[in-house]
């Protein structure tokens, strides 16, 4: 047998086993884990595209809900060289899993100090540096509108003056949760994705479909303005109250 053979069975034997640990959390709880299947690795590469866009230099970066780390997978060979990465995961199961991944990674040998794992609320993350790519795997439509909006905040408040958030939505969510949850759930989703919309309109640089990904997903980009502070976001904050 020979190395690409076994890499290979190798990497569908650990895609398998995400596959069921996830199925095993979504049983668990669904709000918190917010899908049945890891991301693929298209969402992963253009999720990650800012760290590559940024060029050489070191970087701080945050990934929000790693999960299993398929996302991680694709971040860690992108890090510039002297970089370091907070990954925030609230899920203790995904969180062994992510310290597993750290540890034994072959880019990050003799190196792992510079990846670190937090079992946390990203809201709660305070690591006293700011960051110039954030990564979020968080299903924010799982979550309250007021949710949404203090993670969105604390993502604002922890990037860079020009630093770049990455996040995704799934397709079609709105519309099956319509037809198969109850009114009051309907409605949250609705006004989580109107408090989504609000920063869209204010810090969005780009969104792209990923077709490829089970379910399709729309990745966002958004960007911190490069003035110093972030400013208050009254109307958000009444949308997330309704």
């Amino acid at each position: 047998m020979d190395d690409w053979t076994t890499s290979r069975d190798r990497a569908l034997t650990q895609r398998n086993s995400e596959g069921w640990m996830f199925l095993l959390e979504a049983a668990r709880d669904l709000r918190t884990t917010g899908a049945i299947a890891p991301s693929s690795k298209a969402l992963a590469r253009l999720l990650t595209d800012q760290v590559q866009e940024r060029g050489t230099r070191p970087l701080n970066v945050l990934e929000a809900g790693a999960g299993t780390g398929s996302v991680t997978r694709s971040l860690i060979p992108r890090l510039p060289p002297g970089s370091r990465l907070d990954i925030v995961e609230a899920n203790a199961r995904f969180a062994s899993q992510l310290h597993r991944l750290v540890r034994t990674h072959p880019r990050l040998a003799g190196e792992s100090e510079r990846v670190r794992v937090h079992h946390a609320l990203v809201e709660q993350l305070d690591t006293g540096r700011p960051y110039d790519v954030i990564v979020s795997g968080l299903p924010f439509t799982n979550f309250t509108p007021a949710q949404v909006d203090a993670i969105m905040n604390r993502y604002m408040e922890l990037l860079h003056p020009g630093g770049a958030l990455t996040y995704f939505a799934y397709r079609g969510t709105r519309y099956a949760r319509a037809l198969t949850a109850s009114r009051a759930q309907a409605r949250r989703h609705r006004a989580v994705e109107e408090v989504l919309a609000g920063y869209q309109r204010r810090y969005a640089t780009g969104c792209w479909t990923v077709w490829g990904n089970l379910p399709p997903a729309d990745v966002w980009q958004l960007r911190r303005p490069t003035c110093a502070s972030v400013p208050a976001a009254p109307d958000l904050v009444a949308g997330a109250a309704r």
